[in-house]
């Protein structure tokens, strides 16, 4: 008997991953062996039930879908990722294909696509939404820069990100270094160079910075 293809769900809005482990529970062949709400979860659940295919969103609390795929693909390179975004900036389609995940969908996607993406992704073929393909396209024949806020993005350090992220998040430094199992003033480093490197002059600003680059939902 052939063993399922097994499926790991990272998104933390609750209707959207019920209903794609619905979708992809009715087919056969998969199975959805785990769903986890943030980043953080990702890493651990991956870590733990060594899927084949992790379907990822990008903006999840706690650790956002760009850097949990760091992670994952350190830790388990087999595994293929698929990235599942409302987000189409194109500094996250071209940071995670250097990562090395295996598709980038946008949440409007039909189910085919999802289907078809991961039979692409099994066949270690990389698919792309139409839209992010041209995305992709546009800006290999353009020579136009990112934006400067964009640029100082990619100054922070990944530790620096995680930080960003949850700093964004309103964590304080004591929560952040219990959840890093770092010092306090460890993290206020970081807090300092985060905030020189973005130029931020408040944790405030820091928030509406992860906001505007798709890394923290308005929500939360």
């Amino acid at each position: 008997m052939v063993k399922p293809i097994k499926v790991l769900i990272a998104e933390d809005h609750t209707i959207v991953r019920q209903g794609l482990a619905r979708l992809l529970s009715d087919q056969p062949g998969l199975e959805v062996v785990g769903q986890a709400v943030n980043g953080r979860d990702a890493v651990e659940m991956a870590e733990k039930l060594k899927p084949d295919i992790i379907i990822m969103d990008i903006a999840m609390p706690k650790m956002n879908g760009i850097e949990a795929s760091k992670k994952i693909r350190k830790l388990l390179p087999r595994t293929k990722i698929l990235i599942l975004s409302m987000y189409s900036h194109e500094h996250y389609i071209h940071e995670l294909l250097e990562v090395g995940v295996s598709g980038y969908l946008l949440k409007d996607s039909s189910g085919r696509d999802i289907i078809k993406a991961i039979d692409d992704a099994l066949k270690n073929k990389i698919f792309l939404s139409p839209a992010i393909s041209r995305r992709v396209a546009e800006s290999t024949l353009s020579s136009r820069k990112n934006t400067s806020r964009e640029e100082r993005f990619k100054l922070l350090s990944n530790r620096e990100r995680e930080v960003f992220q949850l700093i964004a998040e309103g964590h304080s430094s004591r929560t952040i270094a219990d959840m890093l199992c770092v010092s306090v003033s460890t993290i206020k480093t970081h807090r300092s160079k985060i905030m020189e490197k973005l130029v931020a002059k408040s944790p405030v600003q820091l928030a509406h910075i992860a906001i505007q680059l798709g890394l923290v939902d308005p929500e939360i």
